[in-house]
């Protein structure tokens, strides 16, 4: 048992309706290859300025980004699920959500992010992204695709292995980590960590991820030319043995845009089931662990 997935990359800036425009582009190329999933990265919906500007810009995502995606997904009359990471208004700060949508355009599943990525680093950047963002507090249960149970995951939480492990316990077959990785970070750690959880789980990995220097002004309003933002790019496909299956480009790389000054990037690959019960089968490190021995007294 196969399935076709794609893996959609671009450079979302502030404004809804351009990034909208370049989703739409992406869905379209999924669907002419018969692609059954396409995934898409975190805040495929904007990227803002700061913990304001994202607050003020989560307002208007329902109505001019998500509700116009859902209906362009129910009106292709395709077979394509997407996997979409966005932004919705918390209580005060907002919600880092991935949604996952099937082909009548109906939220099939949603999980907020739960792991923050707080960090203050020694003569380096300081990102706190707790200061505009919500956490969420429990892992969403897996959701079967054709055969396929897919467990979602939003960006930072791949680096604790825990959050894997209870998803491939849960009953998943593919990890998916939406993401907008820092350049830094991604240098040293994106394919580590992809390849990482996918040998822990034993499970097909599928990130897709935010790529370029972002336009964090795009929206029109109160400019700040100070703020840079730059993604690492570079989405990967990784099967349950380890293996890089597919790779899109990263920031280093030439970006081209195309006529309408858009970025974006897709990649594809075939899962087999047959492949990852092999992989389980011959090393069966599930029934090997020791949860008692790893947890306090």
């Amino acid at each position: 048992m196969t399935i076709k997935v794609a893996v959609g990359q671009l450079c979302s800036s502030s404004n809804l309706s351009h990034n909208l425009r370049t989703v739409v582009k992406l869905l379209k190329l999924a669907q002419a290859h018969n692609s059954r999933i396409l995934f898409l990265p975190e805040a495929t919906d904007y990227l803002s300025r700061n913990a304001t500007h994202s607050k003020q810009l989560s307002h208007n995502v329902q109505s001019q980004f998500l509700t116009p995606l859902l209906e362009q997904i129910k009106e292709s009359n395709g077979k394509t699920y997407v996997s979409i990471g966005v932004h919705l208004p918390g209580q005060e700060r907002v919600r880092n959500m991935h949604l996952l949508i099937n082909p009548y355009g109906e939220i099939i599943s949603s999980y907020q992010k739960v792991h923050l990525f707080d960090v203050d680093v020694p003569n380096g950047p300081i990102l706190k992204e707790s200061k505009s963002v919500e956490p969420g507090n429990e892992i969403a249960k897996p959701i079967d695709i054709d055969g396929f149970n897919i467990g979602l995951g939003i960006c930072y939480d791949i680096r604790f292995p825990e959050f894997a492990l209870s998803l491939r316990e849960s009953g998943a077959h593919v990890l998916t980590y939406p993401s907008a990785f820092t350049t830094r970070t991604g240098t040293d750690h994106w394919e580590l960590l992809s390849r990482g959880r996918a040998v822990d789980t034993q499970c097909f990995v599928i990130n897709a991820a935010q790529c370029g220097t972002h336009d964090v002004n795009a929206d029109g309003e109160s400019q700040d030319s100070d703020v840079k933002r730059i993604s690492y790019g570079e989405s990967i496909i990784i099967d349950p043995w380890g293996k890089v299956l597919s790779r899109a480009k990263k920031y280093t790389d030439e970006l081209i845009k195309d006529e309408e000054g858009d970025y974006y990037d897709i990649i594809y690959a075939e899962l087999d089931i047959d492949s990852l019960t092999k992989v389980r089968k011959n090393m069966p490190v599930m029934q090997h662990r020791k949860p008692s021995v790893y947890s306090e007294n």
